[in-house]
């Protein structure tokens, strides 16, 4: 994979570096006998991955919309944002993480010249879901500690879903020219005399869109939202040492009760930040390695193949670690999360339980019926 005909990080299906990975099993499946345990150990590997972080994304954004829905109390301005977040994510891994896993397997793009557009608007859309709605959220939650009489208002709720509606459409009209530009390209393959087909946003002759690509998608998707919350944070830290100095606790404690909460949204938010700062980092970085050292051909070596792999599965990562962030922080939300949770899994009991008494009673109606015509029969015999 690595090189600067990568496509972008925020692209599953246009990176062709890790369309490669197929080349390279195939590779390895046709080499000497020894060789073929060894990649079929590592597509077990990618699939184990893939589909954990499928499995348990799902469970784990499908509950925390559930109770956003259905609990009235759970309905607050931070968690309209939180729940907006969650089906970002849900759109990624319920189109992007799979597609991302076929490549492994396959050894040319599988779906078409649509599915690469499609595909690359979807991804680079959910990732601008994710990282504007943190910015946001750290915007709200400045004023909420800083000037809390701004949220306070009636049309505070119509206010903040027309700020979510607005950071979706800002995604949508990022991942516009992603959609444009990607088309199936071909690539060689470094190394096995090969080249193979694949989505991407540029061809492989083209090392400045390559390398300005990876630039803009590092500062718009990564640095400058990043760089924007680290201000919010640092502006609340220093209210938050005014309070502290200016308002003894013993005498308000309302209002020190009311801040005790809002810190409490803030260091939320902050751990979703850094959630998602961890996990995209090390995808941003190998994607501006390859944009920067430019290669007319995809390093299909084996430990470039495992620098992707890590890199993508933790980017895909950040979408399963939300909802599970908020149940270790939030004891309300750990209390909804495990109420659905055991209805699900009492639900599904009793779904296995009716289904096997079923199978019985039609187990012992075939033989009623089986003993009847034995009945029968010995009858006319007689």
């Amino acid at each position: 994979m690595g090189s600067s005909n990568e496509t972008s990080t925020m692209s599953s299906s246009a990176e062709p570096g890790d369309s490669t990975s197929a080349q390279n099993f195939s590779t390895l499946d046709s080499g000497p006998a020894q060789e073929a345990p060894v990649a079929q150990a590592v597509l077990c590997t990618v699939l184990s991955v893939y589909g954990t972080i499928i499995a348990v994304g799902l469970l784990g954004n499908v509950i925390l919309i559930k109770v956003f829905f259905t609990v009235k109390s759970m309905q607050t301005v931070p968690n309209i944002f939180i729940a907006s977040l969650a089906v970002g994510d849900l759109l990624l891994l319920l189109t992007c993480v799979p597609v991302d896993a076929s490549r492994y397997f396959a050894d040319t793009w599988l779906f078409g010249r649509a599915g690469c557009k499609i595909i690359s608007f979807i991804q680079l859309a959910s990732v601008g879901v994710s990282v504007f709605t943190l910015t946001v959220l750290s915007a709200d939650r400045y004023r909420a500690i800083v000037r809390p009489m701004d949220l306070q208002g009636s049309d505070v709720v119509l206010w903040t879903i027309c700020k979510v509606g607005c950071i979706w459409m800002l995604s949508m009209l990022f991942a516009v020219p992603e959609a444009v530009f990607s088309d199936l390209y071909s690539f060689n393959v470094l190394g096995i005399n090969s080249t193979f087909e694949t989505c991407a946003p540029y061809p492989v002759s083209e090392r400045a869109l390559q390398e300005t690509h990876s630039l803009l998608c590092f500062l718009a998707f990564y640095l400058v939202p990043l760089a924007i919350i680290s201000v919010y944070y640092i502006l609340i830290a220093r209210a938050l040492v005014r309070s502290a100095c200016n308002m003894p606790g013993e005498e308000h404690p309302h209002i020190q009760k009311q801040m005790e909460s809002r810190k409490r949204l803030a260091k939320t938010v902050l751990v979703f930040v850094f959630l998602f700062a961890l996990c995209w980092l090390p995808n941003h970085a190998l994607y501006l390695y390859r944009s920067f050292s430019y290669s007319s051909s995809v390093d299909s070596s084996t430990s470039h193949l495992l620098a992707s792999f890590l890199s993508r599965a933790l980017a895909f990562s950040s979408s399963v670690l939300n909802p599970f962030a908020l149940y270790w922080l939030s004891k309300t939300f750990r209390q909804h999360f495990k109420a659905q949770l055991c209805f699900v899994c009492h639900r599904r009991h009793l779904d296995t339980r009716r289904n096997s008494l079923a199978h019985s009673q039609t187990g012992i109606t075939m033989a009623t019926v089986r003993l009847s015509e034995g009945s029968s029969s010995l009858m006319n015999k007689k």
